[in-house]
């Protein structure tokens, strides 16, 4: 878990103010609170009956004690799970699959990206690819470097980059802050964006084409497409 300094979280306030971007208009999105990621998570391994499950970030089990499943490996490098390292050291070393593969690591593009691009390497046929927090609702929630506590960080941007590719179905799940699922499979919605440079997309631009970028569904709408 990242450790928080407040002086810190300040300075980092003052420099996306000054050098990354202003922008104060903010979305209303209304997550229902009783469905989480792990609900989510549990019903596609029940559905499927999937027996092979991966946690990127585990964050003291928060998400990880809870998935009911034949077999699980945890990866965080301070708490949780029971693989003690960064991602990039589990996947260098790993040599299983698995049928569902969740990313809750470090919330910065490149690193969740990485994340994904590794997760692909190691999921089984049918499978399925879930991120956290792609639904940031203000500037502040998507910020890097970040300076609030409740952080979404740029995942979002991940959500837009696969959304143009056309081996992948990538959708967004509007529950608790915003859950991505990818599915290796023909894209059936493909974004067509004329800007690939996909990390220095502004949270602006996220604002005005939010429902484009993100292919939002509700709970019960997934449970269907699923």
């Amino acid at each position: 878990m990242e450790k928080l300094n407040k002086i810190n979280l300040f300075k980092n306030r003052i420099y996306n103010f000054f050098f990354v971007e202003r922008f104060f208009k903010k979305l209303n999105i209304e997550f229902p609170k009783n469905i989480k990621r792990w609900d989510l998570i549990q019903y596609i391994i029940d559905s499927f009956s999937f027996e092979n499950y991966l946690e990127i970030g585990c964050d003291d089990d928060y998400c990880f004690s809870k998935i009911k499943i034949k077999n699980k490996v945890g990866v965080d490098p301070y708490m949780g799970g029971n693989f003690r390292g960064t991602s990039d050291e589990f996947f260098a070393q790993n040599n299983k699959m698995f049928d569902v593969i969740f990313i809750d690591g470090l919330h910065h593009y490149d690193q969740c990206l990485k994340d994904v691009e590794n997760s692909l390497n190691f999921l089984n046929p049918n499978g399925y690819i879930l991120l956290h927090d792609c639904l940031p609702r203000s500037i502040a929630h998507q910020a890097i470097p970040r300076y609030r506590g409740s952080w979404n960080g740029d995942v979002w941007k991940v959500i837009v980059n696969l959304r143009t590719r056309k081996n992948l179905n990538t959708i967004t799940c509007k529950i608790d802050m915003g859950v991505g699922i990818v599915k290796i499979n023909k894209n059936t919605n493909l974004l067509n964006l004329n800007n690939n440079n996909f990390k220095n997309l502004k949270f602006k631009d996220y604002y005005e084409n939010f429902n484009q970028y993100m292919n939002i569904h509700e709970y019960e709408e997934v449970l269907k497409i699923l």
